[in-house]
């Protein structure tokens, strides 16, 4: 998936909210820090630094929203951390989201307040989460399919 066709995606995914733009992907998939999980309809991109992750978006286009996809990308970015600890924060009202991440262990550990600014000026928290991970067996980060467009 190229930077391009993430932020398609990604614009689609969270509407009306801004979604990121090819350069900002093709820029955080420059970093040796990063890799994403691709399923068709759906992609993962994380962060990971000594023994942490952090996900830094996930996002299943519209049409292949209840399919599966996201856990699939959560269980296979999980799998390939090799990290011990993973991170991320979501809205406070995003709650497919937070349901989503509470099946795969992930636990709130705090907030932001007022955090993510909504089109319409509004506000809304972020939520704090984390999860223990079990290192992959393989202890190799998967690549990104592309990294280039």
């Amino acid at each position: 998936m190229t930077p391009a066709e993430m932020a398609k995606l990604h614009a689609a995914a969270f509407a009306p909210e801004r979604g990121w733009s090819a350069a900002e992907f093709s820029d955080l998939l420059a970093s040796p820090h990063i890799f994403c999980v691709t399923r068709p309809g759906g992609f993962a991109l994380v962060r990971t630094v000594a023994d942490e992750a952090e996900l830094l978006t996930l996002a299943v286009s519209c049409q292949n929203r209840r399919r599966g996809i996201a856990d699939a990308l959560m269980a296979e970015w999980m799998a390939s951390a090799h990290a011990k600890t993973a991170f991320l924060e979501v809205a406070a009202d995003n709650h497919a989201a937070r349901a989503l991440y509470a099946r795969h262990g992930f636990a709130e550990t705090g907030r932001r307040d007022n955090y993510y600014k909504r089109p319409d000026q509004s506000a809304v928290d972020a939520v704090l989460m984390q999860a223990a991970l079990t290192r992959g067996q393989s202890g190799i980060i998967p690549p990104c399919p592309s990294k280039t467009g």
